[in-house]
């Protein structure tokens, strides 16, 4: 299984050598750490920590500098489930080179927060009628129950804050990687605004 932790940075397109025109995002992945690695006999599961970014150290909880070491000071620490460790060791590092074009692997971020959002835009409303009569209520969402219950059911889609959930697109195809600039070049749109992280894994 491959996975490596990345910071999205732009999109732009790539032209094949069949003059095809493919939409990608440039994302740069690594190099990353391997922080810790976590088996079923000791921990009950298994997975690979890894680690990636740099951050001050007043910013790092003296727990984590001891259990890192002289590996680095890390922003951002993820697990990656998996039984498949390779060779892959404490203090391995992991760069674009595990990843080869054709790969399809899934890429997971944080969507951009869009703030407070009204029904409409939030879920999709169609909102009321444009004429007969309305008048200050065009966006908005209409019945929110009836009136046996006496109550609101959960769930039930109203205004509020929208963006910002950890999402997962899955699928995509590597169409380039750049070794030397740490860039890999992914087909399509990742979740995320840009320098937001995104974690990179084979595709289930």
């Amino acid at each position: 299984m491959k996975f490596i932790i990345g910071r999205k940075r732009e999109m732009t397109q790539i032209f094949l050598e069949d003059g095809t025109v493919v939409p990608v995002t440039l994302v740069e992945a690594g190099p990353a750490k391997v922080t810790d690695i976590k088996t079923m006999e000791r921990d009950g599961y298994s997975s690979v920590q890894v680690g990636f970014g740099n951050r001050s150290e007043k910013r790092i909880a003296k727990a984590q500098r001891g259990q890192w070491k002289d590996m680095g000071l890390f922003e951002v620490v993820r697990e990656f489930r998996t039984d498949d460790f390779g060779d892959l060791t404490v203090g391995a590092t992991i760069d674009t080179t595990a990843f080869s074009v054709g790969d399809v692997i899934d890429v997971t971020g944080v969507s951009k927060g869009k703030g407070f959002q009204g029904v409409v835009r939030r879920h999709g409303f169609h909102g009321q009628m444009k004429t007969h009569g309305t008048k200050d209520q065009l966006r908005m969402p209409g019945s929110i129950g009836a009136t046996g219950p006496q109550k609101v059911f959960k769930g039930m889609r109203m205004p509020g804050r929208m963006g910002g959930d950890r999402v997962t697109v899955q699928n995509l195809e590597v169409v380039e990687v750049r070794p030397q600039e740490n860039i890999i070049a992914i087909k399509g749109a990742v979740p995320g605004a840009r320098n937001g992280f995104v974690f990179i894994q084979t595709a289930k």
